[in-house]
């Protein structure tokens, strides 16, 4: 069985200080410790992570995904999540994380909401 892959591109957000983190894949056991990495090596005072080319996440995924949210609070950071199908919202609601997911249809609108004060 080949092991899933995952890609991941860092780009700029419309305002500064705003990364946009876009992964496309399945976000799982397999892959869970690239997005990992790349979530760590992010330092931006506002970060999105872009589930809109990710068809499904299992919990090892999931786990990765509190992981980033709980490191970024704790550095007194904003993280966003946008683009979550109904597969992956299915499990965010049944797990209860969405009560602490900020979660955006879309890119822009994660923009237009992280680092507002600083507008």
């Amino acid at each position: 069985m080949a092991l899933e892959k995952m890609q991941i591109l860092l780009s700029q957000g419309a305002r500064e200080g705003q990364r946009i983190l876009s992964l496309k894949g399945p976000l799982t056991l397999h892959t869970t410790f690239d997005f990992q990495s790349a979530a760590r090596a992010e330092t931006s005072p506002a970060l999105i992570i872009d589930l809109t080319d990710v068809p499904y996440v299992d919990s090892a995924g999931l786990g990765a995904l509190v992981g980033a949210q709980v490191t970024t609070q704790r550095a007194n950071r904003e993280i966003a999540f946008v683009g979550v199908n109904a597969r992956v919202k299915a499990l965010m609601d049944m797990t209860h994380v969405t009560q602490i997911f900020r979660v955006y249809p879309s890119v822009q609108e994660a923009e237009a909401n992280l680092l507002s004060k600083q507008a």
